[in-house]
């Protein structure tokens, strides 16, 4: 039963509140409304009654009672019963003798007395000593008004209420539907929006409100998953032509061995179809290495000493073309992963080397300005121009095509260092050199670091 839209329930709430609010306003002015007339008819006939006791005391009493405005009868009935004065409306009646007032002064209210109509009287009834007797003073006031005004108030509440709990059901739905209109365009615009059609956005609307902050929260998230999407068609393309190349290889290498069945060929085949296999294998490790950066797989991390992973990396590396003067500064620590820096250092050592001429430095010091820790690689080779010193860092990018291609690279390993990086809340940039090239990666310090000196 519960209504499905917002706009619905919306009216449904508002609706439901405002009759809430108005019933409890209703019967709280009724209520004030007839206590007020009730203390007045009391007031008055007390009034009343205290006044022609006081002429019964003194002995003054006539026989014909006035009435004061605001009261509608008098009468004073005696011990045994008898009517001793009362009014003009009174005269020859009998005298209210069901009423007492043994246990002191009575305040009543009472339907039809003493003249058997339809409107209620407020009756107050209190004694006084004669100098002959005891009495009792009657004295009445007439509800009416009091009656006239309960009915009335409740005609108009009924027929107001009703007309404005239809106004506010009417005006909420109004106002809803036009604050959810943009809601309904952001939703329709997102229904249209496909795989092909990421170029799309959801309108926003002029007002500055919630609701334009929320098309303009999901437009930039369509900027987001548009460039993941781009991003991944690119990747997928170039993983293709770059697997492509050395599987062509490998199959002419191989149809030359079937078509040449020379033994004394094989062994040069062999050699050349292993390392197009070496090379298609370190080509499929990179994608993996890539795809899981891209799915934010968790590694292990703790904190690490990064010059003793510069160490140990150095160490670990035979046969470089070009030896790596290293300039270590003791007590760097951040918090990471210690095989995907050792990957981060080792990428950027490999580029170096099949870039650099005679020279490869490598240099680890702590910004205690920035709070990071600063790795640089720098070689003596042909440099990055300062207009691919960003683009350098996108999968599958070669500055020098044919060349990379002969030393085996694939443009995945500044882009992986750089994803490393990243993870790590740090960046990797290339910066200039004045004889060659200088890639530096700025990492985050371990807050326990304390650098030495």
């Amino acid at each position: 039963m519960w209504p499905g839209s917002v706009r619905a329930r919306a009216t449904l709430g508002a609706t439901a509140v405002v009759a809430l609010a108005l019933a409890a306003v209703s019967l709280a002015l009724m209520g004030i409304l007839h206590a007020n007339l009730q203390r007045s008819a009391k007031e008055t006939a007390t009034q009343q009654a205290d006044k022609v006791g006081r002429l019964a005391a003194q002995g003054t009493l006539p026989d014909l009672l006035p009435v004061a405005p605001g009261a509608d009868f008098i009468q004073v009935v005696d011990a045994e019963g008898h009517v001793v004065a009362a009014s003009q409306n009174l005269t020859g009646r009998p005298p209210i003798g069901h009423l007492r007032t043994d246990e002191g002064p009575l305040r009543a209210t009472w339907s039809g007395e003493p003249f058997g109509d339809e409107h209620r009287q407020r009756i107050v009834a209190v004694t006084a000593t004669t100098p002959g007797s005891t009495v009792t003073v009657y004295a009445g006031t007439s509800l009416r008004d009091a009656d006239q005004a309960d009915e009335i108030t409740s005609v108009v509440l009924g027929i107001g209420a009703p007309l404005l709990l239809a106004t506010v059901a009417l005006v909420t739905w109004w106002v809803t539907g036009r604050a959810l209109r943009p809601v309904e365009a952001i939703r329709s615009e997102v229904a249209e929006i496909t795989g092909h059609a990421l170029h799309r956005r959801v309108p926003v609307p002029d007002a500055q409100d919630e609701i334009a902050r929320l098309a303009r929260t999901m437009n930039v998230t369509l900027d987001r998953l548009e460039d993941a999407v781009v991003r991944q068609r690119r990747f997928i393309a170039d993983a293709s032509h770059e697997l492509r190349s050395p599987i062509t290889v490998l199959r002419t290498q191989l149809e030359v061995a079937l078509a040449h069945p020379d033994p004394e060929l094989w062994p040069d085949l062999v050699s050349e179809v292993l390392e197009d296999t070496v090379r298609l294998q370190d080509l499929a490790a990179d994608l993996l290495f890539l795809a899981r950066l891209d799915a934010a797989e968790p590694a292990e991390s703790g904190p690490l000493d990064l010059a003793d992973l510069c160490r140990t990396t150095l160490a670990a590396r035979h046969g470089d073309r070009i030896l790596i003067d290293a300039g270590l500064q003791a007590g760097v620590t951040i918090e990471g992963s210690r095989s995907r820096l050792t990957r981060l250092l080792t990428n950027l050592l490999d580029n170096a080397q099949r870039h650099a001429d005679r020279r490869i430095e490598l240099t680890l010091r702590a910004d205690r300005a920035t709070d990071t820790a600063v790795l640089e690689v720098s070689d003596d080779g042909p440099g990055i121009p300062e207009a691919d010193r960003d683009r350098v860092f996108e999968r599958f990018t070669r500055l020098d095509d044919a060349r990379s291609r002969d030393l085996g690279g694939a443009g995945l390993g500044l882009a992986i260092a750089r994803d490393i990086a990243g993870h790590h809340h740090g960046t990797l940039t290339a910066e200039p050199h004045p004889h060659g090239a200088r890639i530096v990666a700025r990492l985050p310090l371990s807050p326990e670091a304390v650098p030495a000196d």
